[in-house]
């Protein structure tokens, strides 16, 4: 991460060891810096990137940065290492669709030889859509409550875990019944009528 890098750097300061620090980051084959905005404002951490960087790209190394926001949008960081940043390849990465969500916990069940049935995977991960480790996350927690209390994995389980990770804020299955029961109640008509044969005007309309 870049908060690893800058509190190595720091530290290898305050012990007299840049140089250890330096040949350590230049002698690697490949270097994945996560959150890279972090670097802002800390002129000395990068420069000390910069020098790095450089080192790696002409030993033809290579180097991957991830940033929540494209280069032309970091403030706060030098002009040259920006013009690095550019001269890459830039890959904007969407957050996983549905179906994509889906497959991850497939696979993560698979790997942990865990049966869940598909409409609970599909459960999931229609209702977290925020990143894959809250979603990992909620399967692993959905096992340990199934296993804890000795139940069976349903869908009720999987909405208590849901209340668990992501607050009420979930998107429920909503069956057809809901939908007569809400209806009648809003529209003053019995859910028999609904469903019944009879076609009055205001039945009709519900």
């Amino acid at each position: 991460s870049s908060e690893k890098f800058t509190l190595e750097f720091i530290n290898s300061i305050k012990n007299n060891k840049t140089t250890e620090f330096s040949e350590q980051y230049r002698n690697v084959d490949l270097l994945i810096v996560d959150d890279i905005q972090f670097f802002q404002k800390k002129e000395s951490t990068q420069e000390q990137f910069f020098h790095t960087f450089n080192a790696l790209y002409q030993a033809g190394k290579q180097v991957v940065l991830t940033s929540d926001r494209p280069p032309k949008e970091l403030s706060g960081m030098e002009e040259r290492l920006l013009s690095r940043f550019h001269a890459g390849l830039i890959a904007d990465i969407q957050p996983p669709d549905l179906e994509t969500r889906i497959a991850i916990l497939q696979h993560k069940a698979q790997e942990d030889n865990i049966e869940i049935s598909y409409d609970i995977l599909e459960f999931l991960a229609a209702n977290i859509t925020s990143n894959v480790r809250e979603l990992e996350g909620s399967l692993i927690r959905l096992l340990a409550f199934s296993s804890l209390s000795n139940t069976d994995i349903t869908i009720d389980l999987a909405k208590k875990v849901l209340k668990e990770v992501v607050g009420k804020n979930f998107r429920s299955a909503v069956s057809i019944e809901d939908i007569q029961g809400i209806t009648g109640d809003v529209m003053d008509v019995s859910e028999s009528d609904i469903i019944g044969k009879g076609r009055k005007m205001e039945v009709a309309l519900a």
